[in-house]
């Protein structure tokens, strides 16, 4: 059955003149007044503004031509080139100067003029929809006129802010500005001072900062009708609840976790049967029973899309009530779950697997830090006491891990990417002092395994049988990527071969000749820059990095509106509702708005919380200017050379300026070239650099190589 959208979409598509004005769309659709009016004239203005429909100057509407796109502008993190997202997931690329006074988030129609690095080339043509209301920026006086500066790089203007609208705001304090004027010709764009956050300098605005700069929720807010419906999830679980489940409360069922985790909506069971084959149980917190389609809960966890995590601070996509409270796979807690018993051979051969509603009670809340320590022999009594219970459980999980793992690495998964997260310590007044690298254990690479394996087998599910859902797919990258990566290795001076048509394996097998260069985290994060983000989407093209042919995402629904998706999808499938067959179609036309929506705002809660992250990272070099530090050269272009601090996992820019010659930048070999010392900087170089400027608000910071640097890398005189 046709939407009312779709059906003045056809009609428009299949008339044979050149467009159709409202009159003569009504009489071709058989609609002639009253409500169904109503209703037609909103659809029409609806599609105008999403830029489905265009309309002439004679008010005759039509599709937009072959040579237009329409989609969501964004613009890249510095602001240097714009992109814009097409409803078929194709990108546009949009450079700066012909964006016109399209600011980012803005719904645009653009002109494809060319091409750029295999990507159609546009050139925006009009505005339909301004997506941004607020912004966060430094407030500024020239002369007798206010300005606001925004922070986020992606805005290319300044924001003037008429005397009225000051609300007392002091040079260089951090503010929060709704626009009130957006770009256009000859105006500035306009705003009023809603809230002053503070000095720009303290730490106590960063947080703040960011969050009004991505559009985030307030922490802890949630609107009043969402607030109630969580309030009334009951802590127990009736026996009526229980009607239909699974009971796995006699199954040795535990989580393990981060030591600061609260909300727990994974956990496993495991154990050997008597032919060698390893049952595994992955048991998913049942956030569907307690969240229903269209509700107030539903409706704010799809606005928010994933919850986003802050350092310490973490904006939830559900509320507490759910997230820490029912919805938490809690230690001696009654809880229902969606649970996935997969039967896995020795040799990591998928034999069998059913999925149920079930409810579980965790026996033990592990935690990553106990269970790598007595995996590596270092636990005391007191967590040995404590993991004692399920040792034997663990013990079956790491060999059942290793198999896994085994596996996917021999049909050529891209493995061992690095996951350094950077742990930020904090002094009594907020300001940071110190950054401390964190590893990954055994534990964490275990339920890795385990939730790769358990996303597999749920996305075969669907696609085996053809029915709809999202899946979480990564296409393979592109040609130009790729030799950027070989180009880049080959300047280390390592020779490297790389097919044309890419397969992870040959990627997997580069990393492995480049695992013991001390440039092999660059070269990982070289690899990931080149490949093509992860995304969700209705349509199943596999994920390239995992050498899956079907992957989804099913695990974490308490943090990620997709999982929530695909197991309310699973409940039609698995229990055969009878009104799905007939609403197959209606669901099948409804996923593709709702992977493009997660999916943008996925990019949206990273960027914010890599914001964060660059902030206190600057923050850290600006208590420190004048000091030195070891590091190592990751980059090299005409302007300067690009350096990692590795043991603090902080990059900053050596300019050309600064060095003690006139240097010249040789491309092919990608190396700085002094004209009179003869010096070459050369990727890999270890340098000792020394801090003179960091800036919180761009996250940029600069450094300067120790005259006297007696580095220990290859940087050398050119004989």
């Amino acid at each position: 059955m046709q939407t009312l959208e779709t059906s003045v979409i056809e009609t428009i598509r299949s008339s044979k003149k050149a467009g159709l004005t409202q009159k003569m769309i009504a009489k071709s659709m058989n609609i002639h007044s009253g409500e169904k009016m109503g209703r037609l004239r909103a659809t029409i203005k609806e599609l105008l503004e999403k830029g489905k429909i265009v309309r002439d100057n004679n008010g005759r509407y039509s599709l937009p031509g072959k040579d237009t796109a329409v989609g969501e502008i964004s613009f890249s993190r510095k602001g240097h080139a714009a992109f814009v997202e097409q409803d078929d997931g194709e990108d546009v690329f949009v450079p700066v100067e012909d964006s016109g006074y399209a600011i980012d988030r803005d719904l645009v129609t653009v002109k494809i003029i060319g091409k750029h690095r295999g990507l159609p080339k546009g050139k925006v043509v009009r505005v339909l929809q301004r997506n941004r209301e607020m912004l966060v920026g430094t407030f500024k006086l020239r002369g007798l006129f206010a300005f606001v500066v925004p922070d986020d790089l992606k805005l290319k203007y300044d924001f003037y802010i008429p005397p009225e609208n000051l609300m007392n705001a002091k040079p260089d304090e951090k503010v929060v500005v709704k626009i009130t004027r957006y770009p256009s010709p000859g105006r500035n764009p306009e705003g009023i001072i809603e809230q002053v956050l503070g000095d720009a300098s303290s730490p106590a605005v960063d947080l703040p900062t960011v969050i009004f700069r991505h559009s985030l929720p307030q922490p802890g807010y949630f609107p009043e009708p969402v607030a109630e419906e969580a309030q009334k999830a009951s802590e127990e679980i009736s026996p009526e609840e229980l009607k239909g489940r699974k009971d796995f409360r006699k199954d040795r069922v535990f989580t393990i976790d981060g030591d600061d985790a609260k909300d727990f909506d994974d956990a496993i069971s495991i154990r050997k049967s008597g032919s060698g084959d390893f049952v595994l149980g992955i048991h998913i917190a049942d956030v569907s029973h307690y969240v229903g389609e269209g509700s107030a809960l539903d409706k704010e966890a799809y606005s928010r899309a994933t919850s986003v995590y802050l350092l310490d601070t973490v904006i939830p996509m559900l509320p507490f009530e759910l997230s820490n409270g029912i919805c938490s796979l809690k230690e001696g807690a009654d809880r229902l779950t969606l649970s996935l018993q997969m039967t896995i051979s020795p040799h990591g051969k998928l034999k069998d697997y059913d999925i149920s509603n079930g409810v579980v009670s965790s026996v033990r809340r592990l935690t990553y830090r106990e269970v790598n320590a007595l995996r590596n022999g270092t636990a005391d009594e007191e967590i040995a006491s404590r993991l004692k219970a399920v040792e034997k459980d663990l013990n079956a999980a790491f060999e059942l891990a290793a198999i896994l793992r085994d596996q996917r690495k021999k049909r050529g998964a891209v493995m061992d990417i690095s996951s350094r997260e950077a742990y930020i310590e904090f002094n009594k007044d907020g300001y940071v002092v110190d950054i401390v690298p964190q590893e990954r254990g055994e534990s964490e690479a275990m339920i890795e395994e385990f939730m790769i394996r358990a996303n597999e087998t749920v996305a075969e599910h669907f696609f085996r049988r053809e029915f709809p859902s999202v899946y979480r797919i990564h296409e393979e990258p592109d040609a130009e990527s790729i030799l950027q990566l070989k180009q880049y290795i080959e300047a280390l001076g390592m020779k490297v071969k790389i097919p044309q048509n890419v397969h992870p394996k040959a990627l997997q097998q580069l990393l492995e000749t480049t695992k013991d260069h001390p440039l092999h985290e660059s070269i990982q994060r070289l690899l990931v820059r080149g490949m093509k983000r992860a995304v969700y989407s209705d349509v199943n093209i596999g994920h390239f990095g995992l050498a899956s042919q079907a992957y989804t995402h099913f695990t974490s629904p308490i943090r990620r509106y997709p999982d929530l998706t695909v197991h309310r999808l699973l409940k039609k499938i698995v229990y055969q509702d009878p009104s799905t067959r007939e609403n197959t179609a209606k669901l099948a036309e409804s996923l593709p708005q709702m992977a493009r929506h997660c999916s943008r705002m996925e990019r949206n809660a990273n960027e914010a919380e890599w914001d964060i992250l660059d902030i206190k990272k600057a923050e850290y070099i600006q208590q420190r200017i004048g000091q030195v530090f070891e590091s190592v050269v990751t980059g090299i272009t005409k302007f300067g050379m690009f350096v990692e601090i590795s043991d603090k996992m902080i990059s900053g820019l050596v300019h050309v300026s600064t060095l003690d010659d006139y240097y010249d930048f040789d491309e092919q070999k990608n190396t700085l070239i002094g004209r009179q010392k003869k010096r070459v900087f050369r990727i890999g170089d270890t340098l000792k650099v020394k801090a003179i400027r960091a800036d919180k608000t761009t996250a940029e910071i600069d450094l300067e190589v120790v005259k006297d640097n007696k580095g220990t890398g290859r940087s050398r005189r050119r004989n």
